[in-house]
C-alpha cells in the first residue's frame, strides 16, 4: 500500500480508486482549502500541511503538520475506511472493548446539546468498518448521518446512550458552572455512568480533549471512577468516538427537526445570520423568553437577536443573563 516514506514531514501513498473517493469526499466536505495543482484530481491545504492527489492515484502528503494527517485522517478513514484493517497496526489497543464519547451542538446557538456514548469490541469494530463509520463531520450531509445514527442504534442493540441537554436546562446549567467545558465534563461522565450500567465491566472511556481530564473524574460515580478515562486530540479517530459523534448528531438534528415542527420556525446550525434571523423569528412570535426555550443564551448572538427585538438580556432574567467570555465556539458540522 505504501510506496515510500520520505521523512516525518512528507508521505507518499498509492490509493485505490475507492479510497481517492472516500480522500475527494473528505476533503471537498472538510475543512480544507482548495488549490491548483497541475496532474492533480485535487489538491488543498489543512492546517501547517498540503494534500495532493494525483491523476496517477499517488497520494502526497507534506509539511509540518503532515504526519498529524496521516495519522488522525489518512489512515483511520482512508487507508482503513475500506476494510483493510490499518487500525491493526497502527493502534493495536482500538478493537479491544471501551466505550466512545462525543458531542453534538457545542457551537450551534439554537438547540440542545446532546452528548453520546458508544461501546466497540472485536466484533462490532468489523461491523462498523462495513458501515464506513466515521467522525460526523466527515459525514457529507445531515440525512446521510441520520441514517447511519439510525442504522448504528440498530447495530448496537443496548449498549449506547444519548444525552439530550435542551436549552432550557442547559441555560440553567450555564447560570450555575458559568463554563461549557463544566457543562461537556457533566454531560461525559453522565454518558459514562450511562454505559456501565449497561456494561459494567467495560475497562475503559475515550474522548475528545477539551479541558481538563480531572473535571470529569471529578464529576463521575462510584462506578464510573473505577474506568481508564483517555482524553486526546482528534479523538473521532478512535471507531467508538466516531460512532459516539454520529449518534450525537443524529440526535441533534432530530431535536432541531422537533422544535421546528413545535414552534413553526425553521432552526438554522451554527451561528449565521440565517440562524440570528430565526432567533428574531421566535422573539416576535412568542416574546424575548423563548430564547431560554430554544437557544444557548450566554452565545454574544443573543444581544444581536434582542438588539432587533429592541429588547436587552434583562428581558430574560438571571438564567440569559450571562454572557460567556470570551467568545471562542465554532460551527461544527
Amino acid at each position: 500500500m505504501v510506496l515510500h516514506m520520505v521523512e516525518r514531514n512528507s508521505y507518499t501513498y498509492k490509493l485505490s480508486e475507492e479510497q481517492q473517493k472516500i480522500l475527494i469526499d473528505i476533503i471537498k466536505h472538510g475543512n480544507f482549502r482548495p488549490v491548483q495543482m497541475e496532474y492533480t484530481r485535487i489538491a488543498a491545504d489543512a492546517e501547517d500541511c498540503r494534500i495532493a492527489l494525483y491523476t496517477s492515484g499517488k497520494c502526497l502528503v507534506q509539511g509540518k503538520k503532515a504526519s498529524d494527517f496521516v495519522l488522525f485522517t489518512l489512515e483511520p478513514l482512508v487507508l482503513a475506511g475500506v476494510g483493510l484493517g490499518y487500525e491493526d497496526v497502527l493502534d493495536p489497543d482500538h478493537s479491544k472493548p471501551h466505550i466512545g464519547i462525543d458531542e453534538s451542538g457545542k457551537g450551534d446557538f439554537l438547540g440542545p446539546l446532546v452528548i453520546a456514548g458508544a461501546y466497540i469490541d472485536e466484533t462490532l469494530i468489523n461491523a462498523m468498518r462495513e458501515m464506513d463509520v466515521k467522525d460526523s463531520k466527515n459525514i457529507s450531509s445531515d440525512k446521510k448521518a441520520m441514517e447511519m445514527g439510525r442504522d448504528l442504534r440498530k447495530l448496537l442493540g443496548k449498549r449506547f446512550t444519548v444525552i439530550k441537554i435542551g436549552p432550557a436546562a442547559y441555560n440553567r446549567l450555564y447560570y450555575q458552572m458559568r463554563n461549557v467545558n463544566s457543562i461537556l465534563a457533566w454531560g461525559h461522565a453522565r454518558a459514562i455512568e450511562n454505559m456501565l450500567n449497561i456494561i459494567p465491566s467495560c475497562p475503559r472511556a475515550i474522548s475528545d480533549q477539551f479541558g481538563s481530564k480531572e473535571q470529569v473524574k471529578r464529576a463521575l460515580m462510584k462506578k464510573g471512577q473505577q474506568i481508564e478515562l483517555v482524553q486526546r486530540h482528534k479523538a473521532e479517530s478512535d471507531l467508538a468516538v466516531a460512532a459516539a459523534s454520529i449518534l450525537a448528531r443524529e440526535g441533534f438534528l432530530r431535536a432541531m427537526k422537533d422544535m421546528e415542527m413545535h414552534y413553526k420556525v425553521k432552526f438554522h446550525k451554527g451561528a449565521s445570520p440565517a440562524v440570528i434571523e430565526a432567533g428574531i423569528d421566535l422573539g416576535k412570535k412568542y416574546g424575548p423568553k423563548i430564547l431560554l426555550e430554544t437557544a444557548k443564551c450566554h452565545f454574544k448572538t443573543t444581544d444581536k437577536v434582542l438588539k432587533e427585538l429592541q429588547t436587552g438580556r434583562s428581558a430574560l432574567g438571571p438564567e440569559g443573563n450571562v454572557v460567556s467570555k470570551p467568545y471562542t465556539f465554532h460551527h461544527r458540522r
